[in-house]
């Protein structure tokens, strides 16, 4: 199995308002991402949440399994690393899928695991005209890195360690490139009628 992970426990403090909940395409984001996994093959997809009730409901409406992070503050990795405390050694790795990205299409991660069963690459990523976006793939043997306490700069760090030797795969998915912090970059999303994922 091949797992999902949307870590949205962040603060959303430049966007102002919590990002799980704003609007695209008649969904939220957090259903939004859930469901693209989802439909991508990704099994079981585990969202990880802050504390607050709203985002705790919105993300159990989704399907997906919700851990809530006891802290976010912390940085997105806490919210790997509880996921990935939740799945022991039942996968052989994980998709891993920011909620500041929702216009990424099921196919994309569809893709990704396709490219993750077909090769031995620890580190699958997708590309559009080239550019590398989100989400990625780890494998399981990467699960120590991403859990080591000692770890600088999260997941970020882990994915430059191994580029080198990374899968990367073009798919014709913009939405992989597109992350939404800020109200300026929502609304530009918004105007720019992008495609239903």
């Amino acid at each position: 199995m091949i797992a999902g992970i949307v870590p949205c426990s962040g603060a959303s403090a430049r966007m102002g308002t919590p990002k799980a909940l704003l609007s695209i395409h008649g969904k939220i984001f957090v259903q939004a991402v859930v469901d693209a996994l989802t439909a991508g093959g990704c099994e079981p997809v585990l969202c990880v949440v802050p504390n607050e009730p709203l985002i705790t409901e919105a993300a159990r409406a989704t399907g997906a399994r919700v851990l809530t992070n006891p802290h976010p503050g912390e940085g997105p990795i806490t919210s790997m690393r509880l996921a990935l405390s939740e799945l022991v050694d039942a996968v052989e790795g994980v998709i891993y899928h920011s909620v500041d990205h929702p216009c990424v299409r099921a196919g994309t991660v569809a893709a990704l695991l396709e490219a993750a069963r077909s090769t031995d690459a620890e580190l699958v990523i997708p590309t559009n005209e080239g550019q590398r976006g989100h989400p990625s793939f780890f494998r399981e043997s990467l699960f120590r890195e991403l859990t080591d306490p000692s770890l600088k700069g999260g997941a970020r760090t882990v994915v430059h360690r191994h580029l080198d030797s990374a899968e990367l795969i073009e798919v014709h998915d913009p939405g992989i490139l597109l992350d939404i912090d800020t109200p300026a970059e929502y609304e530009a999303m918004l105007a720019a009628g992008i495609s239903s994922p």
